[in-house]
């Protein structure tokens, strides 16, 4: 027989619940409900909520045409392979499978080259985004909330 989770009601129908530890990174709150999950308490029952959310955006570079030119001859190459992998299999010649590569990645360089040209400096400076938040907290369901923070106090785990 299959379980299933039973339907809990989302926060705002059922009422608030109980912040049952605050964490500094997201990675200390997943370690928090890992832990508690570890410990018999329904990992549906708890929940991750970060505080104070913002945008953060690490600039990689300064995009340039022989960058563009590059990352679209990676990428062309790559898919040069897998498509001249069936002539390899089918035919045998290795030179197949070395023009389908050399053929993507020259394509994919002037389709790079072709997109830097046409942002005209709007795209210069890729970056990397993420959302992150001042402080994840852990919530839990009111039934299980007194025993998953006495879980993370007893055992050092929970901040704040």
């Amino acid at each position: 027989m299959i379980e299933t989770a039973p339907v809990v009601a989302p926060p705002s129908v059922a009422g608030d619940r109980p912040v049952v530890g605050s964490y500094d990174t997201y990675e200390q709150a997943r370690e928090a409900v890992a832990f508690l999950a570890g410990n018999d308490v329904a990992a549906h029952r708890v929940g991750i909520v970060g505080e104070n959310l913002r945008l953060k955006d690490d600039v990689l570079g300064r995009m340039t045409a022989p960058r563009a030119a590059g990352v679209g001859a990676a990428l062309g190459a790559w898919f040069g392979l897998p498509s001249s992998l069936p002539v390899l299999l089918a035919a045998g010649p290795w030179a197949a499978l070395l023009a389908g590569v050399v053929f993507g990645a020259l394509l994919g360089a002037v389709f790079g080259l072709t997109a830097y040209w046409t942002a005209r400096g709007r795209g210069d400076l890729p970056a990397g985004r993420s959302l992150v938040a001042a402080r994840y907290d852990v919530v839990a369901d009111v039934a299980v909330a007194d025993d998953a923070r006495n879980l993370l106090i007893g055992y050092g785990r929970r901040t704040g």
